[in-house]
């Protein structure tokens, strides 16, 4: 994560760059969380919170709890700079999802780009409520500015997995590829807008259409970073992982 940051940054100040395009490798664009690795951190994090409350009894509950809250917080703080780098970045930002995009990958990336370009075989899905998390860094409002309050309510808070043709159709893809040399489909696109358009032009229509939205979308990523800390104190989605991971096994 810090690696793509560092990118973002650099491509941010490179006077050549006009386009900055993110996409992935093999047949997804991301994979979610890994449940086994999250139940075990998590477990591990409740059994030192214990820890702690065994040998601080006279500490007040709530000072433990808002310590809890801002150790959390701090592990975020590396997401929230990841997002600031995308909403602040000058260059258009364009997403190419090569395959299905589940977790933060579908829930971070496709709304806040300028362009969104998709395999035919892409999908999005964001298990948030399954697993007691909340939409994450933004993308609640996020997403509602791109496909609507109510689509966005049953892919943020249902969970509801939503194919390619039905996303290209609400307006959050642009393009829909084919799987087959989809990356050369990319470049193919993105040459000629390229070819037809001046680089400085797109880079102000960018700025134009974007700098209203930016303290927007900044409040947001803070607002959703509080509310997911909260979920972790709440003991929620150390539950809900193991209870998955009890599924699998």
């Amino acid at each position: 994560m810090i690696e793509t940051i560092s990118a973002l940054e650099w491509l941010n100040k490179n006077p050549d760059t006009v386009l900055t395009v993110l996409t992935g490798a093999g047949r997804f664009f991301s994979t979610g969380a890994d449940v086994h690795s999250v139940s075990d951190i998590l477990s591990d994090s409740s059994k030192e919170k214990k820890e702690v409350q065994d040998s601080t009894k006279s500490t007040c509950q709530q000072v433990q709890k808002t310590r809890e809250k801002i150790a959390y917080l701090s592990r975020f703080s590396t997401h929230v700079e990841l997002m600031r780098s995308i909403i602040d970045h000058h260059k258009v930002f364009v997403v190419a999802l090569n395959g299905p995009a589940v977790g933060g990958g579908a829930a971070w990336f496709p709304g806040v780009a300028d362009i969104v370009l998709a395999s035919s075989n892409c999908y999005l899905q964001v298990p948030f409520s399954s697993l007691g998390l909340v939409p994450e860094l933004g993308s609640a409002p996020i997403f509602s500015q791109c496909m609507g309050i109510h689509r966005t309510n049953e892919f943020l808070m249902f969970g509801r997995r939503f194919d390619a043709a039905e996303l290209e159709a609400c307006g959050l893809f642009n393009r829909v590829f084919p799987v087959l040399n989809f990356q050369s489909h990319v470049s193919e696109y993105l040459s000629e807008i390229l070819t037809t358009s001046d680089g400085q032009s797109l880079i102000e229509a960018k700025r134009l259409m974007n700098q209203p939205l930016r303290a927007g979308r900044l409040a947001a990523v803070i607002e959703s970073v509080d509310a997911l800390a909260n979920r972790f104190v709440s003991g929620a989605p150390r539950d809900r992982f193991q209870m998955k991971k009890k599924e699998l096994e």
